[in-house]
């Protein structure tokens, strides 16, 4: 089956569903929903994946763009969370991604402290024994180290020249959207539906009065009714998760990151490691990417009261703690007028049981372990985050399996995504490397479908955004411009693209 989520195969997946009986609906399309559904269908169970807007609308797609191994997690005695990181990091650079992730160093300079350093360097040590005890994590990522000043200036020009620093390593990928349409398009392959524009509106009980039997759901597609048996639900539906399970107990953070030219930071090739002041454990990053950009990120933030559904933003306050933070160690300061954007996104945090009925302590130390909740025949899961998403969807589908009387078990942390193949034949490829980058195996299919440049100035081509509409499931400019390719981050950018976009949408749906 092709992994093509093509309008032709939209239209025969939304017929096909309609009243269909199903072994898993899945609702929520991010990293958590598009894992879960891509482990169920490999294992053989028929899945529908139903999203109310589009793969990535949410959460997934306002990350760091970072595949960690957990040091944060080190600092706070959490060793199993950190392995567990680890060990997904490495599945994800050495079998099912190695086209969506790179090696990325992160710099401490000594201009943020010595003490700050060195403990820096103390960590990364603690990260690569952590890693070297996993799977696939020997020779993954270089070992940590100090430089001299030299180095530093090569590594981030804008730092503060004279003093030394330390470098430790970690993944990053190319764009945590990417990732996600991955994970549906592979599912598709192995037989799931993926409705985007699909809001689920109800979950009724069980329609054959046996426990095991199945329930309705309801959802909306494109203003039409559409209803579907299941025999069960897996709610991944993240920070709006409660609105299928009230009884969830969420603790929702925002995280804000600026964007900003690179060359204002001398275009550095790693990651500067600020700590916050006063906390040992958080840090403000600035993350160079490959596009020419730097996102600076990132911030903790509790949020009061519903999730809205719009995205977030930035608070003022957000924007100069970032600025403060940074600044303490380069050379000329960053003001807001250096900034070309800015964005934020939701946490799905999970307030253990023994929090009682406060908030209790701060979101930024809250646990990122995951939750897995049965409610009649709705699983939730919740929590957790980007990296240990396949680890996540795991569990989730063995409760699934479990339940429905089954023994099939999960095949994805050696099943490679669509795009995906070695390092040595992802080099050989006769594309041009930032298409390999985004897009692996494929990348030529891509150029071919156009290498003209979508606006001046920056990298995306034509081609990408017809790519994305032939087979990547995108159906609005929003599709195009804010996920599949990431002009929304720059709105002066993204304005200037909308006329492109809207011109491949009239000629490919």
């Amino acid at each position: 089956m092709t992994a093509a989520l093509s309008p032709a195969r939209r239209a025969r997946d939304l017929e096909a569903t309609a009243g269909a009986l199903v072994d898993v609906v899945v609702v929520g399309g991010g990293v958590t929903g598009a894992g879960v559904a891509l482990d169920a269908a490999a294992r053989g169970l028929s899945v529908v994946l139903l999203e109310r807007t589009d793969l990535a609308a949410g959460t997934s797609r306002w990350s760091s763009k970072l595949v960690h191994g957990g040091l944060r997690y080190l600092a706070h005695g959490e060793i199993g969370l950190a392995r567990e990181s680890a060990r997904e990091r490495a599945v994800l650079m050495g079998t099912t991604a190695p086209h969506l992730v790179r090696q990325l160093p992160f710099l401490i300079p000594d201009a943020a402290g010595r003490d700050v350093s060195a403990l820096g360097a103390v960590g990364g040590r603690l990260g690569d024994l952590v890693r070297l005890s996993v799977a696939g994590g020997r020779g993954s990522l270089p070992s940590t180290r100090r430089v001299d000043a030299d180095a530093v200036g090569r590594l981030v020009p804008a730092v503060r020249p004279g003093r030394g620093g330390v470098v430790f390593w970690d993944g990053q990928l190319s764009d945590d959207v990417r990732l996600v349409v991955a994970l549906a398009r592979t599912a598709a392959a192995h037989g799931a539906r993926v409705l985007t524009g699909a809001t689920v509106t109800a979950v009724d009980g069980a329609v054959d009065g046996a426990a095991s039997g199945s329930v309705e759901v309801h959802a909306d597609v494109d203003g039409e009714a559409l209803t579907l048996r299941a025999r069960t639900v897996v709610n991944a539906a993240g920070v709006w998760a409660q609105r299928l399970a009230p009884g969830i107990r969420l603790v929702p953070s925002r995280g804000s990151h600026l964007v900003l030219r690179a060359d204002r930071l001398g275009s550095p090739s790693a990651a500067l490691t600020v700590p916050l002041p006063g906390s040992r454990s958080r840090y403000v990053f600035a993350l160079p990417q490959a596009d020419g950009l730097v996102y600076l990120g990132i911030t903790d933030e509790p949020v009061d009261g519903p999730v809205p559904d719009d995205d977030a933003q930035p608070s003022d306050a957000e924007v100069q703690q970032l600025l403060a933070t940074v600044n303490q160690v380069l050379a000329e300061p960053l003001t807001s007028a250096d900034l070309v954007g800015a964005y934020a996104g939701y946490r799905p945090l999970v307030l253990p049981a023994s929090a009682g009925a406060g908030p209790g302590d701060a979101t930024a130390d809250l646990s990122r372990k995951h939750l897995l909740a049965w409610d009649g025949p709705v699983l939730s899961v919740v929590g957790g985050k980007l990296t240990t998403y396949r680890a996540m969807a795991e569990e989730a589908v063995d409760a699934v399996v479990e339940r429905l009387g089954g023994t099939a078990r999960s095949t994805t942390a050696r099943l490679p995504l669509v795009g995906a193949a070695p390092r040595i034949a992802l080099d050989a490829l006769p594309a041009p490397a930032r298409l390999v980058a985004r897009y692996g195996t494929e990348a030529a299919d891509v150029e071919a479908l156009g290498p003209d440049l979508v606006v001046a100035g920056r990298p995306e081509t034509v081609g990408e955004l017809r790519f994305a509409v032939r087979a990547e499931g995108a159906r609005t400019v929003a599709d195009l411009l804010d996920r599949r390719t990431r002009f929304g981050l720059v709105p002066e950018d993204r304005a200037r693209a909308v006329p492109v976009a809207e011109q491949v949408l009239a000629d490919e749906l």
